[in-house]
């Protein structure tokens, strides 16, 4: 059942489970690059940070992803499957949360407060809600309109911080611009900040980054994807781009958690002097920006393997059927001629984001009812 939930996620249609990789055509014929020195098809190290994927249920997936990538010398230029990767975390969180209700008959709850409608996907909240039914974890889901106060919002917080059956709370992001973000996520109690928003408020103390809660979902999602598709951190120039604002999460919680892989890490902005050259020396991008369109093909050397966490809204074309549609910070038509590896925005990252809140709703509710 997750399966069919995480491809949804997807905004092209899943022609097989399995594959990490979609080969991208142009024209009939296949695009071929020299893989990159970094890319590594070795059995795989999880993110260290929660259960692994079982060996036995991966050791398909390995063996098509390294027969994709070890066509001679020369590789297909591929999109990364965040879905497929979504499906098999999902099925395990499934049955853990199963073992969990039978041994002391509690399920784990999730609310999630969702402000206004103007300003996120609904498809991708809706995908959220799915996939926590799926997965058997229950949710309480408050609906608040646009021009909500935010005394509304943090009576709504202070609420579940009390109710010992909400294991988690998830604030839908963006809010409203009349609130202030800061103030509402660092109203969620650490012990059900399934979001690791209160990570924003200890970054500053050593080590550098820390996670007074859980891993921050997008950035420990992006880790895992990585290592879920065989490609090797350790020893690679990384880029992270973040919105430049002081309530960013993504961005420094992904360089914590690459430098403590072994990557050199350059951590920018939009602002950033000379970003284009930056982001032109980076083996991996990942990109947190916030900003449509960012980061353009030019700007990416060949062989760049590119993550787009990017949810934007941007108005569409007169005729095109709607008025608004959801683009990621890279342009993402040019760089198929420049990266080797890329995620599609919308439709790569957001299944793992998904996939990394269900896995912390879950550690939320075991760390609560002491359940091993």
């Amino acid at each position: 059942m997750a399966s069919t939930i995480f491809s949804s996620c997807s905004s092209s249609t899943a022609t097989a489970r399995l594959p990490k990789f979609d080969t991208i055509r142009r024209s009939g014929s296949v695009h071929l690059r020299p893989p990159p020195a970094f890319l590594s098809f070795k059995p795989r190290n999880p993110d260290g940070f929660g259960a692994s994927i079982s060996m036995q249920r991966r050791s398909s997936n390995s063996s098509i992803t390294a027969a994709a990538m070890s066509m001679s010398t020369r590789f297909p230029r591929v999109k990364l499957n965040g879905n497929a990767v979504a499906e098999e975390i999902g099925d395990e969180i499934t049955d853990e949360v199963m073992r969990m209700k039978d041994a002391i008959g509690v399920t784990p709850m999730l609310a999630v407060i969702i402000v206004g409608e103007k300003n996120h996907s609904p498809v991708h909240l809706e995908n959220k809600l799915k996939a926590c039914e799926a997965a058997g974890i229950k949710t309480d889901v408050v609906r608040l309109p646009e021009d909500s106060s935010e005394e509304e919002v943090l009576d709504c917080i202070s609420r579940f911080n009390e109710e010992s059956s909400v294991h988690g709370i998830h604030i839908q992001l963006p809010l409203p611009r009349h609130m202030d973000k800061e103030e509402i996520l660092n109203a969620v109690g650490v012990e059900k900040d399934v979001d690791g928003f209160s990570s924003i408020k200890t970054r500053d103390q050593e080590p550098p980054f820390l996670f007074p809660s859980v891993i921050p979902c997008t950035a420990r999602g992006c880790i895992r994807l990585l290592h879920e598709s065989d490609i090797r951190i350790k020893g690679t120039s990384v880029v992270v781009i973040g919105n430049g604002t002081d309530t960013d999460i993504v961005a420094p919680a992904a360089a914590y958690l690459l430098q403590r892989h072994g990557a050199k890490v350059t951590v920018v902005h939009r602002g950033t002097e000379n970003l284009k050259e930056i982001i032109r020396q980076a083996d991996i991008l990942i990109s947190a920006a916030e900003r449509a369109y960012l980061v353009r093909a030019r700007w990416i050397k060949p062989g760049t393997i590119v993550i787009d966490t990017g949810n934007n809204i941007m108005k569409s074309p007169l005729g095109s059927g709607s008025s608004y549609r959801f683009v990621g910070d890279v342009c993402y038509e040019e760089p198929y001629e420049w990266a080797s590896v890329i995620t599609p925005a919308p439709g790569g990252v957001e299944s793992m984001t998904t996939a990394m809140l269900l896995s912390n709703t879950l550690l939320m509710a075991k760390r609560a009812l002491k359940f091993e």
